[in-house]
């Protein structure tokens, strides 16, 4: 059983902060610099984290624990993208130039921290920013890393922080059970509207890990908050998530990026535009909007990707304009993507690879055989009730 804490006040432990300007959440580190860093006193800590573990005054949660004298910082661990936030591709193990740790890679020739890597180490903290999405990798990293602590024995803190899609809205499909991988962890909804502490609690439990998991709670955070409820500072938590539009869009439009489109990756607008050489894009964002998708409307433009797919290729395609968050559904729209996709580009758009980041085969041979997107979701729905029953268990924050 997870140990869940946090200190309901109202104060900024690091940094001043005029009242007006103060965050109306704190997340985990800010809690356990408030706590005095007491549950880590005298132990020899290894941190996973990156650029987005940071204290509400911009503080990394690096230096707050290497500076804190309470705890002793042994090693740093770092996800996709590096300790920095900026690498795009595999990343290699380092020294750190500020603290002189080391950081050891998990996603370069390992995705796990090995017995070597772990060896002196007492306690394991993690503190990084989620996205909300099932295929996010961190969420992985998350788990894996929750593994070794249970078979090393070391016990496993996680330092909460806010799901900036908020807690409400959960958007299916479910992960087939055969399709787990890096990017698909374990069977949940697409959108899965957990914190990455629930998460930790939800697989603890699920996957019967037997971690020491202890979760440092926020306070202040609601389930019905969106990220600019919380009054924190936006840090992209990857190189091509850059904003809350376009998080807010990325569980649906990242549906595509295993096929042959462009989801707008080497622009200034990813997870906001998507295309192909071979779109025409009148023709699409007419046959999108006459699907009246609530929430969203698609404007027809040209555009060239400098990186990623069709680098350099002149693509056709829509800018998705959100109109109504409330009631827009990202899935939903995805499948809308896929499905007039499919219909209007049946040689040419490679719809059997969105399996791939989509994870339910029901749903996209639905989607193939013509099935509107609403009723898919509708019996993907049905699947879900399991799941939402499930992790009621693992939530921390009421409504």
């Amino acid at each position: 059983m997870a140990l869940v804490s946090g200190l309901l006040c109202s104060g900024i432990v690091s940094g001043v902060f005029p009242a007006e300007f103060a965050p109306r959440v704190l997340n985990g580190i800010d809690v356990l610099v408030q706590q005095g860093y007491t549950p880590l006193s005298g132990k020899r800590v290894g941190l996973i984290t990156n650029h987005t573990g940071r204290a509400a005054d911009g503080t990394s949660t690096i230096d707050l624990l290497f500076r804190s004298g309470v705890c002793k910082l042994v090693a740093l661990f770092s996800p996709e993208h590096g300790i920095r936030g900026v690498v795009d591709g595999k990343v290699s193990s380092s020294m750190d130039e500020e603290t002189g740790l080391p950081v050891y890679s998990l996603y370069g020739e390992t995705q796990r921290p090995t017995p070597e890597m772990l060896k002196g180490i007492e306690v394991l903290v993690f503190d990084i920013q989620d996205i909300g999405a099932r295929f996010y990798t961190y969420v992985t990293t998350l788990a894996y890393c929750m593994e070794e602590a249970a078979r090393a024995k070391i016990p496993f803190y996680v330092l909460d922080r806010p799901n900036p899609l908020g807690g409400v809205k959960v958007e299916g499909p479910m992960l087939d059970a055969d399709k787990r991988s890096f990017i698909g962890y374990m069977p949940l909804p697409v959108r899965h509207g957990m914190t990455i502490g629930e998460l930790a609690q939800y697989f603890n439990a699920e996957n019967k890990t037997g971690a020491d998991l202890r979760i440092i709670a926020m306070t202040g955070w609601k389930r019905n908050f969106y990220f600019e409820d919380t009054g924190q500072l936006w840090v992209n938590p990857s190189p091509n998530m850059r904003s809350l539009l376009e998080a807010v869009f990325y569980p649906g439009v990242a549906l595509l990026e295993s096929s042959n489109v462009s989801v707008g990756r080497g622009t200034d607008r990813p997870f906001e535009i998507i295309g192909a050489p071979w779109i025409e894009p009148t023709r699409l964002a007419a046959d999108l909007n006459a699907a009246r998708i609530p929430g969203v409307k698609f404007v027809p433009l040209y555009f060239t990707p400098t990186s990623s797919t069709h680098d350099g290729q002149k693509c056709g395609g829509v800018n998705l304009h959100l109109t109504d968050r409330e009631k827009f559904n990202s899935v939903l729209t995805g499948l809308h993507l896929v499905s007039a996709l499919h219909k209007l580009y049946p040689g040419k758009f490679q719809v059997d690879k969105v399996l791939r980041l989509l994870g339910s085969e029901r749903a996209l041979d639905a989607i193939k055989e013509g099935q509107l997107p609403a009723q898919v979701l509708r019996e993907a729905t049905l699947e879900m009730k399991a799941f939402l029953a499930r992790r009621q268990r693992a939530l921390i924050y009421r409504p």
